[in-house]
């Protein structure tokens, strides 16, 4: 018997990661054939057509430029006023909703999820997702004694499947005081699929009804990790404008990150925006989360905050921003075309992609797919339902002739699509 001093809430958990672990393996491989010999399809994170890790030119030089002192601070526990006020401005541009908004800095757009999750839940509480949806999702939930729940994101029309939404958010409202529904669009990971104007009306209708008159709340998390590479910039934020003047006990909480659109990955910045036609609802997010926030990292990242704020306040490097976001988002668009090409071509299922990162295989049997391919140097992601690849990360030509490798592998186990 192994030996265990951890607290019984505890017991059994393991940091075990499989993309992490997919991504090691890669890199290893790499080093030791070369890079060209390896095809690493794992994490999120852009990789230009050399297989250099991107970050953008204006974001270095906002990290040169900064004091020592910007650098080492400790900043305020909400985050830096300025930094604030750029995180509103550039997570909803033009399309900012009604209402009083607030921010509170966090630790990437995981810390958004832990607070919500802790704050806005209770122990045992269900928290409501899509079935395609990122993994650390279900480890947030089960730290915090809660349960992922999760409905079919994707109908066999292959739109939005708004019956199943409804149908769980019904038994929830009914046997929680509050239901949180972390909502992964635009550009949703695994899948590159989000909903589109019609189904956020369609949402947003149904959420109001089945809480009107009752002493019930909503919590809405639109987790938009991938905003910055879903689409033209005014377009793909059109939605949020659809967050205002909501009743008082629907809360909008938006997961804002630095780590896509400011390629600041390993700095985890993010923020959490609150939407709510209620100052005191407005003043209670910011007092609550600012506590959990000191009860667990305390102060966010200072040089982060300061890099990100320093270009947004100078409209020159906010073009330069804008620019180099929509030549990194053509170029996933460019990698993510030549493969569902082929794909088609082949006879290899896809979900539904519109922008994003990720495209993902459906498939039983992802793990002697993945098992296989790793034998020709080919690293990709399994899942429960399927298989993701990290378009983000793979060149055009190395992405050139993936997915008929893909689909041998697929007949070669016998993995059923």
């Amino acid at each position: 018997m192994v030996k265990s001093v951890a607290a019984p809430q505890a017991k059994g958990k393991s940091a075990e990661d499989k993309i992490f672990g997919a991504n090691n393996r890669a890199v290893a491989l790499a080093e030791t054939l070369g890079a060209d010999k390896v095809i690493n399809g794992t994490v999120g994170s852009i990789l230009d057509e050399d297989g250099n890790l991107v970050m953008l030119h204006v974001v270095e030089e906002a990290f040169k430029a900064l004091t020592p002192k910007e650098i080492v601070a400790y900043a305020p526990i909400q985050g830096y006023p300025e930094y604030l006020d750029a995180v509103i401005d550039q997570c909803f541009g033009e399309s900012r909703p009604e209402g009083y908004i607030r921010a509170c800095a966090t630790s990437g757009g995981s810390g958004v999820l832990h607070h919500v999750i802790h704050n806005y839940s209770e122990w045992g509480d269900d928290i409501l997702t899509s079935d395609w949806h990122w993994g650390a999702y279900g480890s947030m939930c089960n730290d915090n004694g809660r349960h992922l729940r999760e409905f079919e994101l994707i109908g066999s029309d292959g739109k939005f499947n708004f019956a199943s939404f409804k149908e769980h958010v019904e038994d929830m409202v009914a046997k929680q005081y509050n239901t949180v529904i972390i909502m992964n669009s635009p550009a949703n990971n695994p899948t590159g699929f989000a909903l589109s104007s019609d189904d956020w009306d369609t949402v947003l209708a149904f959420l109001k009804d089945v809480v009107a008159g009752k002493d019930k709340n909503i919590i809405l998390v639109p987790d938009v990790a991938y905003l910055d590479y879903s689409g033209e910039k005014k377009e793909c934020r059109k939605f949020f404008k659809k967050f205002g003047n909501l009743p008082d006990n629907i809360l909008v909480v938006v997961a804002y990150t630095c780590s896509k659109g400011f390629t600041m990955y390993g700095q985890r910045m993010g923020a959490m925006i609150c939407v709510t036609a209620n100052e005191d609802i407005a003043n209670e997010f910011v007092a609550i989360n600012q506590y959990t926030s000191r009860a667990t990292w305390s102060n966010s990242n200072s040089a982060a905050m300061k890099a990100m704020a320093n270009i947004c306040k100078d409209p020159a490097k906010v073009a330069e921003l804008d620019a180099e976001r929509a030549k990194y988002f053509a170029l996933i668009k460019e990698r993510a075309d030549i493969f569902m090409k082929e794909a088609q071509e082949c006879g290899l299922k896809y979900l539904p992609y519109l922008s994003g990162f990720f495209i993902t295989i459906p498939m039983e049997g992802s793990q002697a797919v993945c098992d296989l391919l790793e034998k020709e140097n080919i690293f990709l992601v399994p899942l429960g339902k399927g298989v993701r690849l990290a378009v983000c990360s793979v060149s055009k030509a190395k992405i050139t002739g993936l997915a008929a490798k893909i689909k041998s592998a697929v007949e070669a186990t016998g993995a059923k699509q």
